[in-house]
């Protein structure tokens, strides 16, 4: 009897198209835990993210998640479906927003769409994708979105 390994993993660069929109899931909720854990692991003391007593007394009258949490885990949520194993590297973020915050106890989905695909010109073998990243919570409000570009492989011959 023949058995065959399904292995998951990321797309080859030749397995990417533009315009296709990527839908991650599961969603995340995200949690208080997750939340003062980021913040305490990377050393970011602000009071918003925090002190309760503080953040009540705000315009949005509780704690914010931590908004470099919220990219980490936008990104996160892609890798299984585009990236596992088939990136190279991250090459760079730009256009990075924040345009709702995000608290504890919302559930936080993600998808991605290819605006832009070319092989590398110096790396035979590789290819550079731009991913346009948007992530929700459970309402559908936009609460992040980042443009990212990063270094994949070809499929192997």
């Amino acid at each position: 009897m023949v058995v065959r390994k399904i292995v998951q993993r990321g797309l080859w660069f030749e397995e990417f198209e533009t315009g296709v929109v990527y839908a991650h899931r599961p969603g995340r909720t995200i949690t208080e835990a997750d939340n003062v854990l980021f913040t305490t692991l990377t050393m970011n003391t602000q009071a918003l993210h925090l002190d309760a007593a503080f953040a009540a007394e705000t315009q949005f009258g509780e704690r914010l998640v931590n908004s470099m949490f919220t990219l980490s885990t936008l990104v996160g949520l892609s890798v299984a479906q585009l990236t596992q194993g088939t990136i190279v590297a991250n090459l760079g973020f730009s256009e990075i927003a924040f345009p709702k915050p995000l608290f504890h106890g919302d559930t936080f989905y993600a998808e991605t769409v290819v605006t832009d695909l070319r092989e590398s010109r110096s790396r035979p073998g590789e290819g550079i994708v731009t991913f346009e990243h948007t992530g929700r919570n459970q309402h559908g409000d936009v609460v992040a979105t980042a443009i990212r570009k990063t270094l994949v492989r070809k499929k192997p011959a």
